[in-house]
């Protein structure tokens, strides 16, 4: 008899390597313009395209962002950085190196270990204290140009190239690798994201390239020695890395239990299937030939910079979560949604300004209105909705004038066309019926056509009355007052 299979153990280690576009008007290097969107090719210069002769110009502005993004994760600012060249071929590198820093002792990147803090796993109530992902570095460099891949039957034909985004201002930001699953790897992105938005670093736009992550990893029995990594690449949204890095733990697993070792490769993440697949062997930093870029002289940052640098950071999203907490008395699940975006959390506030019932407008922007988003895939600063809509149809319900059935209709086409809800309420007619009278009238009717749950009703069945109530709530087309229904029924009820 044949010994059953053991299931091993496995410990997943996830390292991030962010890189983030940084909002600047022009390039890295060069007087350039930096716009999304625009004609292939039409924001090029001989710098950007690395022509024989070019001289890069260091971009202050950028620097001044990197700092910022430095101090807001604690980072340590190096008093002196130098720029490199990472020596390599790729058809949108046509200089066939980029400028960028890299960790040297003699020359270290802008800032070293930080860190940022995500929520546990396993400790997600009221109150629970976080874990803190080490940032090892947030350096600068520049962007590549952009390949666009033709296919035609699922093969590649050809490639153009675009080099507007060549020379764009990046800054990466590298983590320890400390993450533990792709929960925690998303939950790390959102939040990293959440602050450079909040300090205005960068849009965030995973969507737009503004916001990429590459992600290194690996399994190891618990309290060994890392394992062998993969990078996986191609990860265009929060949901794309949750699901590239679940299916590659996955991958890795598979290979460990069946005795074979991990192989050190880049892997890319194919959205439409599912799966990661092989791009090539990874590389060693020996392998870039990294030598300091002899024309540009090191960065110097004195201390007097990066104290104008704190000074002007603004809340950041840990500070204001437990704000909202402790301010407004909204449960910490609510209160991560509210500052998942710096978009998010000014709607949020500006709606508690012109309406001051917090709890409120937080059941709405973490209920309809975020699964509204979340269908869409958009931001809510691209929707026509404004703080002024909602505190309106807030205002409606509180006042009797709506429903909160009628309230959940009217907010989904103010979501989609960003009409105010007094005009939607009066051109459908959607007022709630809150005059007894009126109401009253109905109420008779109903009971005259149910006489069955009437009868049951007086007979101790008082499960009757929900019936009787959604009967006046479908022949008013939700228009009724519930409370004002439910009173009345019961009041002609018992005479």
């Amino acid at each position: 008899m044949s010994t059953p299979a053991i299931a091993t153990s496995y410990e997943t280690v996830i390292g991030l390597e962010i890189h983030v576009q940084l909002l600047t008007a022009s390039k890295m290097f060069c007087a350039c313009p930096v716009t999304f969107g625009a004609p292939p090719n039409t924001l090029i210069c001989p710098v950007c395209l690395g022509l024989p002769g070019s001289l890069p110009v260091l971009n202050r502005k950028a620097v001044d962002l990197g700092l910022r993004t430095a101090v807001a994760l604690g980072c340590t600012a190096q008093p002196t950085s130098q720029f490199h060249r990472k020596n390599y071929y790729y058809p949108d590198l046509p200089k066939n190196y980029q400028i960028t820093q890299y960790r040297y002792k003699v020359h270290p990147p802008l800032a070293i270990d930080g860190s940022l803090e995500i929520p546990r796993e396993d400790n997600l109530v009221p109150g629970g204290t976080g874990r803190r992902i080490g940032v090892r570095r947030v350096h600068l460099e520049e962007d590549t140009g952009r390949l666009v891949h033709a296919e035609q039957h699922g093969r590649i034909r050809y490639s153009l190239i675009d080099f507007n985004r060549s020379g764009v201002p990046l800054m990466e930001i590298v983590t320890e690798p400390e993450l533990r699953s792709p929960q925690e790897a998303r939950t790390f992105l959102a939040r990293l994201r959440a602050v450079l938005q909040a300090i205005e670093v960068s849009t965030g736009k995973m969507e737009e390239g503004s916001l990429r992550c590459d992600a290194n990893v690996s399994l190891r029995r618990p309290g060994a020695e890392l394992g062998i990594r993969t990078e996986v690449k191609n990860m265009n949204s929060l949901r794309s890395v949750e699901r590239a890095l679940a299916y590659e733990v996955e991958r890795q697993r598979a290979v460990l239990d069946r005795g074979q070792p991990v192989e050190q490769e880049t892997r890319h993440w194919d959205e439409r299937r599912g799966i990661t697949f092989s791009s090539r062997t990874k590389e060693e930093a020996q392998d870039y030939r990294y030598f300091p870029e002899p024309d540009l002289v090191p960065i110097a940052v004195a201390p007097q910079w990066v104290a104008q640098v704190r000074a002007s950071l603004p809340e950041l999203p840990e500070a204001k979560r437990r704000r909202y907490v402790a301010t407004y008395g909204l449960p910490e699940y609510d209160a991560e949604l509210l500052t998942s975006s710096a978009a998010m959390a000014r709607f949020f506030e500006e709606t508690v300004r012109l309406f001051p019932h917090p709890k409120a407008a937080c059941n709405w922007l973490v209920g309809d209105i975020t699964a509204y988003l979340n269908v869409a895939g958009k931001e809510i600063d691209e929707l026509p909705v404004t703080p002024a809509h909602l505190a309106e149809l807030l205002q409606l319900v509180e006042r009797g004038a709506i429903s909160g059935r009628t309230a959940k209709e009217i907010v989904a086409e103010m979501l989609a066309q960003g009409r105010r809800p007094e005009v939607i309420v009066g051109e459908r007619g959607l007022a709630q019926i809150s005059d007894e009278e009126a109401l009253a009238r109905i109420v008779d009717e109903v009971l005259a056509e149910h006489t069955g749950p009437v009868s049951e009703y007086r007979a101790g069945k008082t499960q009757a009355l929900t019936f009787l109530v959604g009967q006046v709530m479908k022949k008013t087309r939700g228009r009724a007052n519930p409370e004002m229904a439910n009173r009345l029924l019961k009041e002609k009820l018992k005479s």
